[in-house]
């Protein structure tokens, strides 16, 4: 019956302005025949009565000022059918704008329904904020079969979810009207399928080129590239397109061979740069970029290879480029303001503030660092069957060992992640983690970002992370999908300048506020925008640098 109404409304939408259409070019063609009435009276006269020459200047300058008007007449007419930036048009969701792309989208009949009331509904309901770099406000879609995709693609996603994430909902359609795009959402919220369903959607319309891939996602760490690897492939079964994924500490030609029939590359900064200055890898045809965890690449010294590596693919008029993270910091902004459109869309999904998934129970404590592993233990007689998830987290390499080693000698079954070790051990960790045969995992921010590990029911901060976003990763791989996780986290006297932010993220949450942690205080030193969350300390560039050095506690990739 719904369905009715809105096919109802739509056609006596379509009938009245056809109509207004008719009325409007009747109009236009008796003005037309007003103006070459006059002119011929004119000339008649010019005819009939010889004049002077002041005269004759005067009804010349008449004559011509009709002449002028008639040609005229038709250039806005013209303008009005092929102009692809007209305002109205594009308000109306009728055309695409001019910059280069590859979708052409029709809105659905449901979606064209809906009034500037009912967006707004839609997107408070499901806690979307746009921010528009145009004229072009686009609609969220509520259903799968709204985005326009093949049936194959929209019957696979069916059979795991019932309807589109928020950052689906409002993503698709934006990417699919040839927009750049900034999408803000915390982890486990679907941005991969967010940017992956749109691309497999473009690489389906060209031809593979061994080595040229159409779509290339670049990622932090090796993890999390296989892991949207893992997703592009099982979606792109739907359209026959293929993934490859390339990344340090693997055999170049395995990487290299399943580049020749690939449509998409997933890749991390180093590996990919290799492969192209070798000639295996040429993204001169990349017509879709995707940056994911942009601000954890940046993080991680990564972005003169992010500019190195965007510089060899087409200008951004003929690019299509996305950033997607759960956290935005300003660092991430000025990188987005050198590659994205100026008509760039941004979504936020939640607060505007750094914010940490509702579907997560932060528990802070404050300790001494002598009385970490005591208190470590003591949570896990309380939160660990020996059968459930459990991701106990570590600021340094030497700590994962060290205390995976620890809990080892106590009786507990566990497995540590982290940057020294070969590519073989971390997948054989990983995998042990995921199928549940070694249920606990102790790991560095290296397993922080994107890893869609299932069913992790307990996160638990050891040593508190560097920054209070990679906080917010981190407790983030619990509570995915809709579901409900702890993450119990230990915080020391060491940790006291994150004490302000972490507060924030505790109170916007509704968690608990511990007063102890409140005893270091609440002060941010810097915070210069609700969106872009400026979470630096200033520099003073008088002062000369200072290496300091780790020995091998770093994390790098």
């Amino acid at each position: 019956m719904g369905s009715d109404n809105i096919d109802k409304k739509v056609k006596k939408k379509e009938k009245k302005e056809k109509t207004k259409l008719v009325e409007e070019e009747v109009a236009e063609d008796a003005l037309k025949v007003k103006k070459k009435k006059k002119r011929k009276e004119l000339e008649a006269e010019e005819e009939a009565a010889p004049v002077d020459d002041g005269e004759k200047k005067k009804k010349k300058k008449k004559k011509d000022k009709v002449v002028e008007e008639e040609s005229e007449e038709d250039v806005p007419k013209k303008k009005k059918k092929n102009s692809t930036t007209d305002e109205g048009a594009i308000k109306k969701g009728k055309c695409r704008q001019s910059r280069g792309g590859d979708f052409t989208f029709t809105e659905h009949p449901a979606i064209v329904a809906m009034t500037p009331k009912d967006v707004l509904a839609e997107r408070e309901k499901r806690g979307m904020t746009v921010k528009t770099g145009g004229t072009n406000d686009i609609k969220p879609v509520t259903e799968f079969i709204h985005a326009g995709f093949t049936s194959k693609l929209e019957k696979w996603m069916l059979s795991l979810y019932e309807r589109p994430s928020p950052i689906q909902s409002q993503s698709w359609p934006i990417i699919l009207n040839n927009r750049d795009l900034i999408g803000i959402a915390s982890t486990g919220s679907g941005k991969t399928l967010a940017f992956g369903a749109p691309g497999l959607m473009m690489c389906a319309k060209h031809p593979v080129s061994p080595g040229r891939p159409i779509m290339a996602c670049i990622a932090p760490t090796r993890e999390l590239a296989l892991q949207i690897a893992e997703v592009m492939n099982l979606a792109g079964q739907c359209l026959g397109i293929q993934t490859a994924v390339v990344f340090g500490g693997m055999p170049k030609w395995e990487q290299v061979k399943a580049l020749k029939s690939a449509h998409i590359v997933v890749a991390t900064p180093g590996r990919l740069q290799d492969l192209m200055q070798g000639g295996e890898c040429d993204l001169a045809g990349v017509k879709y970029m995707v940056l994911d965890e942009a601000d954890r690449m940046l993080d991680m010294g990564f972005e003169k290879d992010i500019r190195n590596i965007i510089s060899t693919t087409p200008s951004s008029e003929t690019r299509q480029t996305l950033m997607f993270s759960a956290t935005w910091p300003k660092d991430a902004a000025k990188l987005a303001n050198d590659f994205l459109a100026k008509d760039v869309m941004t979504i936020q999904i939640g607060s505007l503030e750094l914010s940490a998934s509702h579907t997560v129970t932060q528990r802070v404590e404050v300790l001494e660092m002598g009385a970490r592993d005591a208190r470590l233990e003591q949570l896990l007689n309380k939160y660990h069957d020996r059968k459930n998830r459990v991701l106990i987290f570590v600021l340094y390499k030497k700590e994962a060992p060290r205390l995976e080693q620890t809990l080892m000698r106590k009786g507990w079954k566990a497995v540590a992640i982290h940057g020294d070790m070969t590519q073989e051990g971390r997948l054989k960790a990983l995998e042990g983690f995921k199928s549940g045969t070694t249920p606990m995992m102790i790991a560095t921010d290296v397993a922080a970002r994107g890893l869609d590990i299932p069913d992790v029911e307990y996160v638990i901060n050891y040593s508190f992370p560097l920054t209070v976003e990679d906080y917010v990763h981190r407790i983030g791989r619990t509570g995915r999908a809709g579901k409900s996780g702890i993450a119990h986290t230990f915080f020391t006297v060491a940790d006291k300048v994150r004490a302000g932010e972490l507060v924030n993220v505790l109170r916007e949450a509704g968690a608990e506020v511990p007063p102890d942690l409140l005893k270091f205080g609440t002060h941010v030193k810097k915070k210069e925008s609700k969106l872009y969350g400026a979470h630096f300390k200033e520099i003073d560039e008088n002062v000369k640098a200072v290496k300091i050095t780790f020995g091998d506690d770093s994390d790098d990739e």
